[in-house]
């Protein structure tokens, strides 16, 4: 059982959650939701024992599978040795039995211990954890040749994998995730999906996946008005549930409201005449109308709109015979080889393929000589790229903190994009993105992930291109941010080259796919569920 009983947490005046009583039943998965802020990671830290609620008690059961989020925390460990630890009873007596059995002479005592140890690793199924730990991680696409490697040798990508695999190891009781999907392709997301939905413990997943939380959750714990409310459903349930209770409470109060209007101008009426008794009558009924208390919701969404200042021609770019590789000759890797296609003005293109499959690669190939992208380090290998006539170009990079550079106030960095620009209008573009007040002043060295991101998204708005390239630009946005973007893209009227993994985007957004498999890119003039249907 896991559950939590008048917790409370607050930071000074601002009240993240208080008294919050609720349970998390064995069977059920749950969405943690709420926007950057509310608390979900801390409630997460709460429920796992890593931090201490200001008051009240949390139940937890004996075992329980927490996704780390130090990627680097286990480098001195093998891969398979890492997802063992998910385990720690079973690691530590795993350890403990091997420190005695490395002895030159075992002593009784030793003999005893050894023999607990065994009895506990037999419990724990340790006779069969690698085999078991190889499976989770062949699941998540860690191939069989890095399971003995160093956890240090990995992509940032492969760590979060293992890392998931960790947290599923030894069937916990409940789980606990924190953005399992960030970093993960389709495939892996899939994987995990299938997975959780086949789990019969208690899952608690935080993710700004929206279709990701509507294939998994069938409950949603939505921290807001400071408190934590449960709806049954996925994200979209919870969405309208929440929406509906919302006006239906605004709609008595309007009635209550007019009712309570009429009820005054009676009494004022008739207050100094000879209807006294009619007069309290009416007072009491004004004191049992009183309107619900409605309490002020803690999300922000922001306001994306992608514009245009030219649309360009009727052709965005044309590709011809593009490659690109990495590495000396001689031990040189080919990833794109030959690739060509024509982009018609107005197209939105998803690139979808594995982590590694060369999404990006094909990206810094393609935007080498882009107008407007002054990104370093893009390189064009072989083949030509021409852009159409009055192309210009906005990019969001992947690795998006280095086209940020440092001592620039943020209202000064995005000044440079658009000239004409008044300072009102860029604070204007900063409100849109849920930068307030003197915000603007601050310095770019200092931003969050969020708050850098959020910041890109502002230059983007204001270049005003014709062609976007965004490569994964929902890693650091909320739930409300992601949707945002969704409904922007959907009426972009420019190109768009686009690389994620949110199923929701590519659904609702790409008209056609590029599709990286097996070292080839099939090019399907479609949208995505017509190639869902096609495959």
């Amino acid at each position: 059982m896991l559950a939590v009983q008048n917790v409370t947490m607050r930071y000074g005046a601002k009240i993240l959650f208080e008294d919050v009583t609720t349970t998390f039943n064995p069977g059920n998965r749950y969405g943690l939701t709420g926007p950057n802020g509310a608390g979900k990671s801390t409630f997460m830290k709460i429920l796992a024992g890593e931090m201490e609620q200001q008051s009240g008690l949390v139940q937890r059961p004996r075992k329980m599978g927490i996704l780390r989020q130090d990627q680097f925390a286990f480098d001195a460990y093998r891969v398979i040795d890492t997802v063992i630890m998910g385990n720690k009873g079973l690691w530590d007596a795993l350890q403990e039995r091997d420190a005695i059995y490395a002895k030159a002479e075992m002593s009784d005592e030793d003999g005893i211990r050894a023999a607990e140890l065994e009895g506990v690793v037999a419990d724990e199924d340790g006779y069969t954890a690698e085999a078991d730990a190889a499976v989770l991680l062949d699941g998540l696409d860690i191939p069989e040749e890095l399971h003995e490697r160093k956890m240090s040798e990995l992509q940032g990508g492969q760590k979060v994998r293992v890392l998931l695999a960790q947290a599923l190891f030894g069937n916990p009781a409940a789980l606990l995730l924190d953005e399992p999907t960030n970093h993960l392709d389709l495939e892996s997301i899939h994987w995990l999906e299938n997975f959780l939905n086949h789990y019969d413990g208690t899952v608690i997943v935080i993710s700004h996946d929206r279709h990701f939380l509507n294939n998994v959750c069938t409950h949603i714990a939505d921290i807001d008005y400071q408190t934590i409310i449960q709806y049954t459903g996925g994200y979209d349930d919870m969405v309208m549930a929440k929406t509906q209770v919302r006006s239906r409470i605004e709609s008595e109060n309007a009635q209550r409201e007019k009712k309570i209007a009429q009820l005054n101008e009676f009494i004022q009426r008739f207050a100094a005449g000879t209807r006294s008794s009619q007069v309290n009558s009416r007072r009491k009924e004004v004191e049992r109308l009183a309107p619900s208390e409605l309490s002020r919701s803690n999300i922000q969404r922001p306001f994306i709109k992608f514009e245009l200042k030219k649309p360009g021609g009727r052709y965005a770019l044309e590709v011809e015979g593009v490659n690109k590789g990495y590495g000396e000759a001689g031990d040189r890797l080919e990833v794109i080889k030959g690739f060509t296609a024509m982009v018609q003005r107005g197209e939105r293109i998803a690139l979808m393929g594995r982590n590694g499959a060369g999404k990006t690669s094909l990206l810094n190939a393609i935007l080498a000589n882009a107008p407007q992208v002054t990104e370093t380090g893009l390189k064009l290998d072989g083949g030509e790229v021409k852009w159409g006539h009055e192309a210009s170009v906005g990019y969001f990079a992947q690795d998006f903190r280095e086209s940020i550079p440092s001592g620039w106030t943020m209202v000064d960095w995005l000044r440079q994009f658009d000239p004409d620009a008044t300072i009102e209008q860029i604070r204007g573009v900063l409100g849109q993105m849920l930068f307030r007040g003197e915000e603007g002043t601050k310095k770019t060295e200092v931003l969050s992930g969020g708050e850098a991101c959020r910041l890109m998204f502002c230059k983007l708005m204001l270049q005003k291109p014709n062609i976007l390239v965004l490569d994964e630009p929902t890693n650091h946005l909320d739930l409300e941010a992601v949707i945002a973007l969704n409904t922007c893209l959907q009426s972009y009227p420019g190109t768009l080259l686009l690389v994620t993994h949110d199923e929701d985007l590519i659904d609702e957004v790409a008209t056609r796919i590029w599709d990286f498999k097996d070292g080839a890119i099939t090019d399907f003039q479609g949208a995505y569920s017509e190639y869902l249907a096609k495959a």
